[in-house]
């Protein structure tokens, strides 16, 4: 059973590693963007209490978002182990999700970390702007996204740094070959040591 969780800036291909992980350990991925546009669709009261958050345009406080985090880690599925996309994004959320996994006598096994390198991630998203025609998407714009990222999510990974199950796996390179890396990186004997200690 692996509980994990992914981090990665945007235009590193965390998404797609996401499902290619949990499709090889047999777990369930899980993005907070799914579990908002769920409980959107399915008219639940969180659902309806973000849908007015994200109709104007604002941020959906993170009271809302942990209540569909918990709601979603209750779920029959993840009995077996989830990967996590999207959430925790900051130091809050980190200390609400170890009080959720706590009142399941559960611990997260690892934080997978992909980096990239600014300039390389700026040069991928301008790409899938012009494919997708996007003119929105500029270089200002995209490192505006990148600065946001690395400003939430520093503090996060720090905190996941000091607890020794934090993995950090270059996202330069083919899916494939990416894929490969991580799951290299994630079931390596310093790994399970971490993960079997507990």
């Amino acid at each position: 059973m692996t509980r994990m969780l992914i981090i990665g800036p945007p235009g590193s291909g965390k998404g797609t590693q996401a499902q290619r992980i949990s499709e090889r350990l047999g777990i369930v991925a899980i993005s907070t963007g799914d579990i908002f546009r769920a409980n959107v669709k399915g008219g639940t009261a969180l659902g309806r209490e973000a849908k007015k958050y994200m109709d104007a345009g604002d941020f959906v406080p993170d009271s809302v978002t942990n209540e569909m985090v918990r709601s979603r880690l209750s779920e029959d599925d993840v009995e077996n182990g989830f990967l996590l996309d999207g959430y925790p994004r900051t130091t809050a959320q980190v200390d609400y999700l170890d009080e959720v996994l706590a009142g399941g006598e559960q611990l997260l096994d690892v934080v997978l970390q992909l980096t990239a390198d600014d300039d390389e991630l700026v040069h991928r998203l301008l790409g899938r702007a012009k494919e997708a025609g996007r003119s929105d998407d500029n270089e200002a714009v995209i490192r505006h996204r990148l600065d946001l990222y690395h400003e939430q999510t520093e503090a996060v990974v720090a905190k996941y740094a000091e607890r020794g199950i934090l993995r950090k796996v270059d996202g330069h390179g083919g899916i494939e070959d990416v894929t490969d890396k991580i799951m290299g990186d994630i079931q390596s004997p310093s790994r399970v040591s971490i993960a079997g200690g507990r």
